[in-house]
This record gives C-alpha cells, structure tokens and sequence, in this order.
C-alpha cells in the first residue's frame, strides 16, 4: 500500500514538474516576443519590360520605395513624424494618425501596429535623405520595401498597343493592349519571405527561414519598329490638323509575315497621365471599331468572281451610264457614270454598278463564303485585347437589294485590321495570314519562353487569280485609276480606295458624311508593306472627299518615309518616270 501510495505520489509530483516546465516555457516565449516578432513579406516580382522590335523600351520599371513604420519599436513618435512630413511632403496630422494606428494581436488586446505604410511610390533620392536624418537622430522603426512604377518612356506613341497596368493587392496587373494580353508572362512570381527582428526593429537574419524568391516576369518584344511608328504617328497628325476626321487609323504591316510594323489611332492619350481621359480616346480603334469597309472591299467580289471563273480581267460589264435599277431601288456610281468596263477597269474606276453585277453572278451563298475565306465576320487573332470580329449577316438575313449593296462594302461591319488583311492576303499571292503584334518573349534569364513564326490560316484564292487582281489594283494607283495620289517614286504601289457613306444611327445613310480609306502594298510585285489609311468623316474643305483625294496622299507620304527606313531598293526605270511626271508638272509631286 505504501508503495502504491509512493508510486501515486510520485507520479503526481512528476505531473506538476512537467506542468511547470510548460509555464515556464510559455513565460520564456511570451518574454521573447517581447524582444522580437516574426513577419511574413511578399517579395514582389519585377514586371517585364515591353520593347520594340530592336529593343527600344516602351513599358519598363522604375525604381521606388515604399516607407514603413514598424509602430511596437517606435520611441520618439513625435520626432518621427515631423521628419517623415518633412521628406514626404505629407500633412504632419495626417502622418501622426497613421502612426497612432492600433491592431488587434492574438491575445485579443490592442496595441502598436507592427507594419504602418506611410507613403508608396517614393523616389529613390527622397527615401535614401529620410533614411540619412533617421540614422542620424537615432530615430527607430524605419523601415523601407522595394518597390517599382511602371513608366511609358514613349508617352502618347503607340499607346493603344502598349496599354497600361494598375495596382492590384501590392502588385501590378495588366488593363489595357500588351500590358494585359501578355499579363501572366509579364508579371512573374513573387516570392516570399519570413523575418524577425528584434526591439530596436533591427532585421535577426538568423531567424530567416523558408525564403522563396521571386521570378522576375518576362520581356516581351513586340513586331513594331519604333522609327517607322514615329512616322506613322507624326503623318497622321499631319492629316489629323488638315481634315479633322473624328477618328483615324493607320496600320502598317509586313504581308509575308503579318508583323505589324506601326499601328495609330486619333484620338489618343498620354500612357502616363491617364487620370480623366475619356474611353473614346482610350479605344483601340484598329481592332475594336466596326465600319463599313466602302470600295476597298470590291477586291473581295472581283476576288470571288475571278476565281470562280464567271469572269475573266477583260469581260465586259455594262455599267449603265451611272443609273442601274435593281430590286425596285436605283443604284449610282459615285464619280461618273461609265458604259461598258471591262472587270479589270470596274475595280480601276470603282464603279458600285459594275461591281453589283458581279454580285449577282455570284449570288448570295458563293459571295457570303468568300467574304468568310478573306476572314470578315471573325477576328484575326492579333494578340490584343478587345478586338471583335465584325459583322457579316448570312444570306437568309439579306434583303433584295443586298447582293448589289454587299459587294460594294456596304451591309458589312468590318474592323481597320480586318480590311489591311485582306489586302495582305491579296499582296501574298492568295494566302491568308495571322496579323502579329509580339515578336517574342525572354525570361528574365535570357531563355526564350515563347516565339511567333508566322501563321499560315489558309489559302483564299490561288496565285493567278491573286496576280490578276495585283494588275488591276496597280492600274489604281496611276492617272487612270481613283488613286494617283498614292503613288511612291521608284515603286510600284497596288491598292484600292474606299469611299464609304456613314450609317445613320436611326437607320439609312448621313447625306455629306463619309470614311474614307486607301489600302496598299509595294512593291507590288514583292510586297514588303502593306498600309491602311482610313479617317472617319473628314472635313476635306477644297478637297473632294474622297478616299483618293484623303487617304491616298498620305499613305503616299508614310509609303516612301518607311521604303527609306527600310533600305528598300527603288525600281531605277520607275524613278525615271517619277521624274518625267514631275518636270512636266514644273516640279510638283501630286
């Protein structure tokens, strides 16, 4: 009994000892957490830069610092504070309330913040003055975090493709353009980190443990070349001053490969002062406003009509003297009326009559499937936010009169993209190919993650019927076509006009008010440009308000600054005549 008794005493007394050893252990902890605290800090992945096609920045990082009071170790708060107004620029009130800031520990009692954001976005200069004067008043609880803003060192120029970010829970998210397409190869990883410090706020670097780096996010090359956007942008505002359209687009691109060299929309923003710019100017208007394509769009029903072999180049259509009647509506061409044309000289002279009969040899189904195969009614597939496909109604959608409105670029919703390639499918022989803004992408350690060759989507028409309508559409270009004015010394240039009356948004047509366009290539046997102008109801003045009259001369303009740019060889025999025309004109350049 004795032992038993000793035995149960025993065990009880041994029961008591390990209890005071766990007190004694929670006092030893409780007192270390006075002396020091853990925090766990997101170590933020450096955003990617976005360049050019030889490097040039367009979105990259800068360099700032966010200030931080670990509140528990502050002792001088009133010290403090007035250096941190001081450098900060901050009201002294409004730094002393964030430093008065309480929170809520496990225990349920309140006290000192142990993480206080006084102010982000500090330049490097201000925060390495502050750290100085703290230093040396011997104030405590200063911290600082690394940080970065995004910068647009271009501003204005090519805003609409570069887009911008904005902060999302401490890090950087892409809104617009590349900035949000190429988010997540943009963005990278962040990492984090568990720390300790002690009283004084000093970091106990033996106390660090399960750090995980950040990876930093990827650069990404775009397809544009700075210089030729440069022109491009400084051609358009040119035209932007003279015609006062309320909206233009410029989009500039390498046919074989569907690289897109520049791309410009009017109106436009400043990148780094977006505060108060209204959506109109924000909008991509390239890839997300919908026109009616107007006259460029005959190339897609002489197209279909070539192919299908209802026609040839010389056929000849009656053109009726400018007054076709039709489905119980009378239709007109715009410049003057014509008699007989053959096909090659309807898209030379841009007769609507003509065109509409070759419509209605088509017919509905054979006409809606070629305007499919040249990829309206779906996106391109750029790599851009935001882009929308158009409209191509199918025929049990269309009235009597579409098969003669139809082929003539009406009745058709169609974006700036969709229309330059088509005419790119034009310039490479019959195919089709997928327009691209990104060149490609490097990790931050210089591997390649990602590259864009380019993509073939599918052939529309074979190469001699593509070469037949290259003839035709090199006529255009010349005194006998709608657009001499686009002409490019030293080239043969092929394109077409368009000359689009605007839609009323109570239905029908705005009598006076029209988007005017001209899309081309050159040289139009090799073509290595491909352009598109187009300015959405120009005031033309003295000017005749049309697309050859507009756009026409100012795709000329960008044509031979870009043909410079790009060291292209200028045909010796075309220059000749180049400059026969212009003697004979006593020196001007029409």
């Amino acid at each position: 009994m004795c032992l038993g008794a000793c035995v149960a005493f025993g065990f009880t007394v041994f029961s008591l000892r390990l209890v005071d050893l766990q007190v004694s252990r929670a006092d030893y902890y409780s007192a270390l957490a006075l002396e020091k605290h853990s925090t766990q800090q997101t170590i933020y992945a450096r955003r990617g830069s976005v360049t050019d096609v030889n490097g040039v920045p367009l979105a990259s990082n800068e360099p700032v610092k966010t200030v931080v009071i670990d509140a528990s170790v502050v002792r001088h708060s009133d010290a403090l504070a007035e250096v941190l107004s001081r450098h900060l620029e901050m009201p002294l009130d409004q730094v002393k309330t964030r430093l008065a800031r309480q929170t809520q520990g496990p225990n349920g009692k309140w006290g000192p913040s142990p993480y206080i954001v006084i102010k982000k976005e500090v330049p490097e200069q201000v925060a390495e003055a502050l750290r100085e004067e703290v230093l040396k008043r011997n104030l405590r609880g200063l911290v600082f975090e690394q940080d970065s803003v995004r910068v647009y060192p271009n501003g204005s120029m090519l805003c609409h493709v570069v887009g911008f970010v904005s902060r999302m829970n401490g890090g950087l998210k892409g809104v617009e353009g590349v900035e949000r397409s190429m988010d997540n190869f943009l963005k990278g990883h962040d990492g984090v980190r568990f720390t300790e410090r002690d009283r004084t706020g000093k970091e106990m670097p033996a106390f660090r443990h399960m750090e995980r780096p950040p990876r930093d996010g990827a650069t990404v090359k775009l397809t544009v070349d700075m210089v030729l956007q440069d022109i491009v942008e400084s051609e358009m505002d040119a035209a932007m001053k003279q015609f006062r359209p309320k909206m233009a687009t410029c989009i500039l691109v390498r046919p074989a490969t569907g690289e897109v060299l520049a791309m410009v929309n009017r109106p436009h923003y400043n990148l780094n002062q977006r505060e108060g710019v209204p959506d109109e100017a924000r909008k991509n208007r390239a890839i997300m406003d919908m026109v009616e394509p107007g006259s460029t769009f005959k190339v897609v029903t002489t197209a279909a009509a070539l192919d299908l072999k209802l026609v040839t180049p010389e056929t000849s259509i009656n053109c009726e003297n400018g007054h076709f009647s039709y489905g119980g509506a009378v239709l007109h061409d715009s410049h003057h009326g014509y008699g007989d044309l053959t096909v090659n000289d309807i898209l030379v002279k841009s007769s609507n009559i003509g065109v509409a009969k070759l419509g209605i040899k088509l017919g509905d189904h054979r006409l809606y499937d070629y305007i499919r195969r040249f990829g309206f009614g779906d996106r391109t597939g750029i790599q851009l936010p935001g882009e929308i496909g158009g409209i191509v109604h199918a025929p049990r959608h269309w009235t009597k009169m579409s098969i003669t409105h139809i082929p003539m670029g009406h009745e058709v919703g169609a974006t700036p993209m969709q229309v330059v390639s088509a005419l790119c499918t034009v310039a490479n022989r019959g195919l089709l190919v997928t327009p691209q803004i990104i060149s490609s992408i490097t990790s931050s350690s210089g591997e390649t993650l990602a590259s864009y060759p380019p993509v073939e989507v599918r052939r529309v028409i074979p190469p001699e019927v593509a070469e037949q309508l290259v003839s035709a559409l090199k006529e255009v270009v010349s005194k006998k076509g709608t657009a001499s004015l686009a002409h490019v010394p030293g080239f043969a240039v092929a394109g077409k006009t368009g000359t689009a009356q605007k839609t009323s948004p109570t239905g029908g047509y705005e009598h006076g008010h029209y988007v005017v366009s001209f899309a081309g290539f050159l040289p139009a046997d090799k073509p290595e440009l491909c352009a598109l102008v187009l300015m959405d109801d120009p005031v033309p003045g003295s000017t005749p308000n049309y697309g050859g009259y507009i756009a026409a001369p100012v795709f000329s303009r960008i044509a031979q600054r870009a043909a410079r740019h790009l060291n292209m060889t200028p045909n010796p025999d075309l220059l000749k005549v180049a400059g026969s025309l212009a003697k004979n004109e006593g020196g001007k350049t029409r």
